[in-house]
């Protein structure tokens, strides 16, 4: 070898031996009352929860370096212990549930860790994240100063840390770990718990400490969080949020960028104007660390929903959506946000805000560091006005409900209204992909007393029976009624129950449902049915849609058929068959035989069927195959003319699917004002959830297996698969003035160019822009998918923009008078406004 390139050989291997080194370096991490401080550097820090069961491994990479482009410090996410503790001792770390390889994929793209241990989490997860076998540790009570609880809290916390700490995955160790979170929202429960309560707090708080992470413990919507340990806010806005000690940091756990979906009620949409106003609200009041809660939603894939009645997607309007495709404009407009925010770092954690009022419902907020950095804030509450004002004798116009940025006090880089990156609108695709050679099964409900797990005199507590290991559990009982019972009119069942649902069979037929909600633990049944003389058999099949996740005590809550149980209507009087002699059986007999399993299912006579001759039936299994579709898009399943019930593909277990008609108060949605889960929402009239993710990961090449089992009734035939693609993309930019473009803001740098601002346009992963549907430099009007031409208009902008654009999966036009033939309005601010279709 050459001595030169010998030498070039040792040159790379010493900086890849320093690189990999660096990663090893221990890290301090301390805090003050401006921030987080690693290694004697401030920080403002920008976070996102991404929940590693809620997505596969596969995508774990790519959701974390989506994070990364758009602006992220910190991946947050919660330590499920229902997930990894599935019986006292024994453990599950694979998968999904591989949380060690999740936090070194992080660590792998260049991001740090908020390791929320909990291990109470809520998260919309059943059961709160605790197994169910914790209810029933004699003498325990959840969350309070009881020992049998504690020291069951103990040990998984424990187990966390030492696993973490073994793979050295904490800063102190060089790792990732920067923040772990004891416990979860503990605020609420504080006046039910009392003094309890508080001893519980400060004992988990000294227990955490003393495991000696060596990065600081957080606790959030705790406001006696005992020393070290930092309070911390939760909620829709937090800028008036104080900790609880003059020496902490001001820290927001969950900004929430959405709301979750319940089945029956309307998709919640947030505004990512308000939700940016609500961050730059925070961090001009002092505000250092922040999280969207979440940045990337994903999947409540089989039983984990809790609540109850949370569904299968946990989409939660996130920059990344479910199927981990970024949402636009929301991640756009907050990717611009935390850039603005960077350019201001300096200053804002070097001083506390100096408050210069502008108007009445005008404010300055202005940070100086001492060598010479300045910057400000400049907001509007207002809800619907707008305002010009003066500010070191320059004038500047704030949107109403906004906030301008100024990184040097002069120039504005970024208002929270205006929203200059593109809009994409998703679409959901018919895929090449055909569901072959339908076959059935039914479930035998003559046989269901032949051999009940238990009977008991009266009704008994659904999960005390079923201990969660399926959503189904059958009461069954007799009643024997004379022919003269049966004159007059047709008696009636009523039903009283506290599951989530329940399905009514008479001698073997379907005779009606009902169903509960969130706000309503119990329901009531109450039907005719038909009834012979002699003997009747009657069988309630009682669902539970997730256990609950939240609330005081939660795990004294009681489920399933609890009565009264009566018959009316009957001529010698009611018969109340509460405490009669009752049989139970745990599951549905298609579970017991392991339906949804590849290896298993093969065996078991399926009935070939012919969906179309089929009359609706309850109650029944269904089996076909399908070749993965070609391309790249992520895929779903349309469950649309289905009922209620679990789907399963390859063996893994998708979710529940519920066809349930969402209600609430669809409408136009305005930014402009406090924003609440009823204020934006849509999908009012159709089913909360029609379309169900399927990781490609779980696909093979062909003939994968799709099982279904359908309570209610449903046409099979109808089911498709779909994938997930762009269908056409907006962008609206205005033409050059002060703004975030010319300080790099949407660009890959942070410095200052001349360069004209541009509109940006990206169609998804193999797509192309196929045509123009609306293209005007001028001044425009509308919203994407609406737009209209204003009194100002370059007539040739669709032309200009279809040259540059069409057949490209990109493309990007300046926004100049040049470009466009000359300046159609002088004097007039004009933007370009274009809408494509994606194919």
């Amino acid at each position: 070898m050459e001595k030169s390139s010998f030498s070039r050989v040792l040159i790379i291997l010493f900086f890849l031996n320093f690189f990999l080194n660096f990663q090893l370096i221990n890290s301090s991490v301390t805090y003050d009352n401006k921030g987080i401080i690693i290694n004697g550097q401030r920080k403002i820090l920008i976070s996102g929860s991404i929940h590693y069961p809620r997505s596969t491994p596969n995508m774990w990479e790519d959701l974390i370096r989506k994070a990364k482009v758009g602006g992220l410090d910190v991946i947050d996410t919660y330590v499920f212990w229902n997930a990894h503790e599935y019986s006292p001792g024994k453990y599950n770390f694979e998968g999904r549930y591989d949380l060690v390889r999740f936090i070194k994929t992080v660590q792998r793209v260049g991001l740090y860790v908020n390791l929320r241990i909990g291990p109470y989490v809520c998260a919309e997860w059943n059961f709160g994240g605790f197994p169910v076998w914790l209810k029933y540790v004699p003498g325990i009570s959840f969350r309070t100063d009881n020992e049998p609880f504690k020291k069951a809290m103990q040990g998984f916390t424990q187990k966390i840390v030492q696993m973490m700490k073994s793979e050295r995955l904490f800063a102190s160790q060089g790792g990732p770990i920067i923040l772990s979170q004891i416990e979860n929202e503990y605020g609420s429960e504080v006046k039910e718990f009392g003094a309890a309560g508080k001893a519980y707090i400060n004992w988990a708080a000294r227990m955490a400490v003393g495991l000696n992470t060596g990065v600081p413990w957080l606790m959030c919507k705790e406001d006696d969080a005992p020393d070290p340990v930092i309070n911390t806010c939760n909620g829709f806005y937090c800028d008036s949020f104080k900790p609880n000690k003059p020496n902490k940091p001001m820290m927001w756990t969950e900004a929430w960028s959405g709301w979750f979906t319940e089945f029956g009620g309307p998709v919640h949409d947030r505004p990512v104007e308000d939700l940016a106003f609500a961050v730059a609200r925070f961090v001009q009041s002092g505000g250092s660390y922040f999280n969207y809660y979440m940045y990337h939603g994903g999947t409540n894939f089989g039983r984990t929903a809790g609540g109850p009645f949370i569904t299968t997607s946990y989409d939660y309007d996130a920059p990344i959506d479910e199927y981990g495709l970024i949402r636009q404009p929301k991640y756009g407009h907050l990717k611009a946000l935390h850039r603005a925010i960077k350019l201001c770092e300096t200053a804002l954690v070097s001083s506390n805000p100096t408050i210069i009022s502008l108007g009445t419902y005008q404010r300055a907020h202005v940070f100086s560091s001492k060598n010479g950095h300045c910057a400000a804030f400049l907001y509007n509450y207002h809800f619907t006005s707008s305002k010009r004002v003066t500010f070191r004798n320059a004038q500047y116009d704030l949107p109403a409900w906004s906030i301008s940025i100024l990184p040097d006090c002069k120039n504005v880089v970024f208002n929270t209204a205006k929203v200059g990156v593109q809009t994409s609108h998703m679409q959901m695709l018919p895929s090449s992909s055909r569901l072959l050679s339908w076959q059935t099964y039914d479930e035998d409900l003559s046989a269901l007393e032949i051999s009940p797990i238990m009977t008991a005199n009266g009704l008994l507590e659904q999960v005390n029976v079923t201990r969660d290991r399926s959503d189904y559990l059958w009461y069954m009982t007799s009643a024997v009624v004379s022919r003269s019972d049966l004159q007059g009119k047709a008696p009636e069942l009523l039903v009283q129950s506290s599951g989530h649902a329940v399905h009514v069979f008479i001698n073997g037929q379907l005779s009606g449902s009902a169903y509960g909600s969130r706000e309503n633990r119990r329901f009531t049944f109450k039907g005719p049915v038909k009834l012979r003389a002699g003997v009747n058999r009657i069988a309630l099949l009682s669902i539970a849609v997730g256990l609950p996740n939240v609330g005081p005590h939660f795990e004294t809550w009681s489920t399933g058929v609890l009565g009264p149980v009566v018959l009316q209507g009957l001529s010698s009087g009611n018969k109340d068959l509460t405490r009669h002699k009752w049989s139970y059986q745990v599951g549905l007999k298609g579970e017991r035989m392991k339906l949804a399993s590849p290896s298993e299912s093969s065996s078991i006579d399926w009935v070939e069927s012919s969906l179309a001759a089929q009359s609706i039936r309850p109650l029944t299994w269904y089996k076909a195959h399908f070749d993965a579709p070609g391309g790249v898009e992520p895929l779903a399943i349309d469950m649309k003319s289905m009922g209620k019930g679990e789907l399963w593909i390859n063996g893994h277990s998708v979710g529940r699917y519920w066809t349930n008609y969402a209600k609430g108060n669809c409408g136009p949605c305005n930014y402009h004002g406090t924003y609440r889960p009823t204020k934006c929402q849509h999908g009012c009239g159709s089913p909360t959830q029609r379309w169900y993710h399927v990781p490609r990961v779980w696909l093979k090449p062909s003939q994968n297996l799709m099982v279904i089992f359908e309570e209610l009734g449903g046409d099979a035939s109808k089911i498709s698969v779909v994938k997930r693609s762009v269908a056409r993309v907006c962008a609206d930019a205005f033409e050059n003035h002060p703004t975030a473009e010319n300080w790099g803001l949407n660009g890959q740098n942070d410095t200052k160019s001349d360069h004209n601002p541009k509109a940006h346009l990206q169609c998804g992963v193999g797509q192309s822009i196929s045509s123009i549907q609306f293209a005007s430099f001028g001044t425009p009007s509308g919203t994407c998918g609406s737009f209209l031409k204003g009194t100002c208009h370059a007539q040739h902008s669709h032309a200009i923009i279809e040259k540059v654009c069409v057949g490209q999966q990109r493309c990007s036009m300046t926004i100049s008078n040049m470009n466009f033939g000359g300046d159609p309005c002088p004097n007039v601010l004009k933007r370009l406004t274009v809408e494509v279709i994606c194919s």
